[in-house]
């Protein structure tokens, strides 16, 4: 098997479904585990992969393996599966908090380690990952992990002590973007839009501006100026939100994030 996953949920399923889709690896050489057996019997169902209760299996067999469980049984999945894993292949963590020293400590012996931090975008192959690698992963297989998450969105390779900022910026910001989608639709309503139409055009208005900032390279203000006619509809809207403190709002919720990332 080339590729293993321990813990099948929404992440590894968006993982899985990537790979499959991209036509990086085919589904019979994906193993996962879960200890769901809803879990497995919809990966299977959906993806055609090989699936088992046994993480030691997944272990056994795959030449690199996902950790995709919570954080919170890291801990009793490495005890588990240490004893079966060779210094030939790639283990990849995609949770918070987790460090690479940490990781380390818990196999007890030099292994391939990658510390990742996706987003739930992944899920609609539009991600943001965060790729760091300790002192065992080589060039080649930098690349390989890259070129893997690279089917589910965007990739950046950083150093470790920028990850509490990507939890910030991109791990967890999904969701301050959907309130504010959320706030936007519930505006329209108020003027009389359909709430379906409203999350459609809020929605499509966000998207169609994030792409702005990803495509032309402009500054953000830039592009917030392109909008602002003198003395018009958009700048009363801007000079309200400043008065409200929305960008301090941001700035100051995800300084938060970012803090309890580090704490975890």
């Amino acid at each position: 098997m080339k590729l293993g996953f321990i813990g099948t949920g929404n992440m590894a399923g968006a993982i899985i479904g990537g790979i499959i889709k991209t036509g990086l690896i085919s589904p019979e050489e994906i193993i996962g585990s879960d200890i769901s057996a809803a879990g497995r019997e919809h990966v299977q169902k959906v993806y055609g992969v090989y699936v088992t209760p046994d993480n030691r299996k997944v272990a056994e067999r795959a030449e690199v393996i996902f950790l995709c469980v919570k954080p919170q049984y890291y801990s009793a999945v490495i005890a588990e599966i240490k004893n079966v894993i060779s210094n030939k292949q790639l283990v990849i963590s995609i949770a918070p908090g987790k460090k690479l020293g940490w990781l380390e400590e818990h196999f007890g012996k030099p292994v391939k380690l990658v510390r990742t931090m996706p987003n739930t975008p992944a899920m609609v192959r539009e991600g943001m990952t965060a790729v760091c690698p300790n002192d065992c992963v080589n060039k080649e297989e930098l690349e390989y992990v890259v070129s893997l998450l690279k089917t589910i969105g965007e990739t950046e390779v950083v150093p470790e002590s920028l990850i509490d900022a990507v939890v910030a910026v991109s791990g967890s910001s999904p969701a301050y973007v959907f309130i504010m989608i959320e706030a936007m639709a519930d505006a329209a309503v108020a003027e009389g839009m359909p709430r379906a139409q409203a999350y459609k055009f809020a929605a499509q208005a966000v998207y169609g501006s994030a792409k702005m900032v990803l495509e032309t390279g402009r500054h953000p203000g830039e592009l917030k100026d392109m909008v602002c006619s003198p003395a018009g509809t958009t700048i009363e809207a801007v000079r309200v939100l400043e008065k409200k403190g929305f960008r301090s709002a941001l700035i100051e919720s995800m300084k938060a994030c970012a803090e309890v990332s580090r704490k975890l």
